[in-house]
């Protein structure tokens, strides 16, 4: 897959068959409009491409909000690029773009850079300055701009629609399963293995404290059974996001025991995927407890089926 920053470094003669958006999570609804792109794109000798945005506007729009995102840059891509698309462009949300109108932006961006042919829309999706773009502006310009315009409808599970809205709610809730649903893959949290307090070795349950990007979602604290992906290798772990109360800690911390591993990975970089929730964050009445309940988490990680 190709990755262009600027509209300018893409000189490819071939017509194109987009989709735009923030694609979110590339979750399932945003597949079904890959495998539509490609689909089509295969029918009519095309390549396929994303348009997407970085920062997200929102940042720009209400950045008192503060969004987490699903996916970083980096899982955006690969998961684009597992997905099949043949060219990515990531479009900086700044002060000239987001001034195009919806028609300046097709004219000139979609038709005159990109030689766009086919454009797939997801069933909400608006663009350009003040929302002015939509699916009836598209159908109006592409008879005259010679190009074929789909929107796609939503996605459904158990009656209810795909959207990156309900996954980040659903991980706020602790509801992994739900969300994995919604997704197509284990939701991942990806970073640097830092130094921490070193308590849980103290105990017996030594953890990988793990460096988290500041823009991505974490689900809501409490354990987790998770797959930990160390050096190309998978190990069974279990999970916790938040502040250590049973020792009275104050920074929300990512923290990994990793089962049948005994390795120095300081500075590292490892992978988990959530696969069920444990349990809320406890405060237990003394270190007693809390290796009780670990020695619990630890029997119900090992019986649970990856």
């Amino acid at each position: 897959m190709e990755v262009f920053r600027n509209f300018s470094d893409y000189n490819s003669q071939k017509p194109l068959a987009l989709s735009l958006g923030m694609f979110d999570g590339v979750h399932l609804g945003h597949k079904c409009i890959m495998d539509e792109l490609k689909k089509i794109g295969s029918e009519n000798n095309l390549e396929t491409a994303v348009l997407t945005f970085w920062p997200h506007p929102r940042f720009v729009f209400k950045p008192d909000e503060n969004l987490q995102l699903l996916n970083t840059l980096e899982e955006k891509s690969l998961l684009m690029e597992k997905y099949g698309i043949n060219n990515l462009f990531l479009k900086e949300f700044d002060e000239e773009f987001r001034n195009l109108t919806g028609e300046e932006f097709v004219r000139q961006i979609l038709v005159e850079k990109l030689n766009v042919k086919y454009l797939i829309i997801g069933y909400d999706h608006s663009f350009g300055k003040n929302k002015s773009g939509n699916f009836e502006l598209l159908q109006k310009l592409s008879k005259e701009l010679d190009f074929e315009v789909e929107q796609m409808e939503a996605i459904n599970i158990h009656e209810n629609n795909i959207s990156s809205t309900k996954i980040r709610k659903a991980l706020l809730e602790g509801n992994i399963l739900e969300a994995n649903e919604m997704l197509g893959y284990h939701y991942s949290v990806s970073g640097t293995v830092v130094h921490g307090k070193k308590i849980g070795r103290t105990i017996g349950y030594p953890t990988a404290n793990i460096e988290v990007e500041n823009l991505k979602l974490l689900p809501k604290k409490g354990a987790y059974i998770v797959e930990v992906f160390v050096r190309n290798q998978k190990y069974k772990g279990m999970l916790s996001i938040g502040t250590n109360p049973t020792v009275n800690g104050d920074k929300l911390t990512v923290e990994v025991y990793i089962l049948d591993f005994n390795e120095d990975i300081y500075g590292e970089n490892i992978t988990v995927k959530f696969r069920d929730f444990l349990h809320e964050e406890i405060k237990f009445e003394g270190l007693e407890k809390l290796i009780e309940r670990l020695e619990e988490d630890k029997r119900l990680t090992e019986e649970f089926t990856f």
